[in-house]
């Protein structure tokens, strides 16, 4: 018997159609091909670490951007980052996927960059969507960009927790000295800022997935 066509034997068996098919291995040929560059970059080819840089820079960069005003500072802690992974790449291939892992050391590096930074504005925006982050799951590119929205989500807080926010972000004080101002007690504000940031963060998420 002549043998069936290829598209009408893989239906008659049950398998996946052709284009699925295929499309698993354009995955798992392209899954192959970054297992080896992360290898090579791992062994200090200096090729494969730059081809690794143009892959991952957009999502570093934008992790940072996302969280600090100044561009001119994003960049120079994205040099960091890809700085870090170099001097640590030996790491690589103990790193579950390649992009958190970079995300794990940008964070780092702006936690290092609120305790050095002297500027308030610049600092309390950062720490204020570091602890944000920290309330999500997981990192999202998509929570990257929703953070362009927390200028509105802010306004959106009532005064009180709005007060409470500024001050233990942008001034700085300590809960006992905003339950000062506030004539409340310190147990009473940890627990306001805290519903702020929840607050702050199921406004961020509702942004998310609000159609465009």
């Amino acid at each position: 018997m002549d043998s069936l066509p290829r598209t009408f034997a893989a239906h008659a068996a049950g398998a996946q159609p052709l284009a699925a098919v295929e499309a698993r291995h354009v995955a798992a040929a392209e899954a192959e091909g970054h297992a080896a560059l992360v290898a090579s970059a791992q062994r200090g080819d200096n090729r494969a670490f730059a081809a690794l840089i143009e892959l991952y820079q957009n999502t570093v960069y934008g992790f940072l951007r996302a969280r600090l005003i100044e561009p001119a500072d994003a960049e120079d802690l994205c040099q960091e980052v890809f700085l870090r992974c170099y001097l640590g790449r030996e790491k690589l291939s103990r790193a579950v996927a390649v992009g958190p892992w970079l995300i794990g050391i940008a964070r780092n590096i702006l936690r290092e960059h609120v305790r050095r930074v002297h500027r308030r504005k610049e600092v309390a925006w950062t720490e204020l969507c570091l602890e944000l982050d920290a309330l999500a799951s997981d990192h999202d590119q998509h929570h990257d960009e929703a953070l362009a929205h927390l200028p509105g989500c802010l306004d959106s807080l009532g005064q009180s927790a709005r007060e409470a926010i500024d001050m233990r972000y942008r001034i700085q004080l300590r809960m006992a000295e905003i339950g000062q101002k506030l004539k409340r007690s310190e147990g009473a504000v940890k627990l306001l800022v805290h519903r702020a940031r929840a607050a702050l963060r199921n406004c961020l998420d509702r942004k998310l997935k609000k159609p465009t």
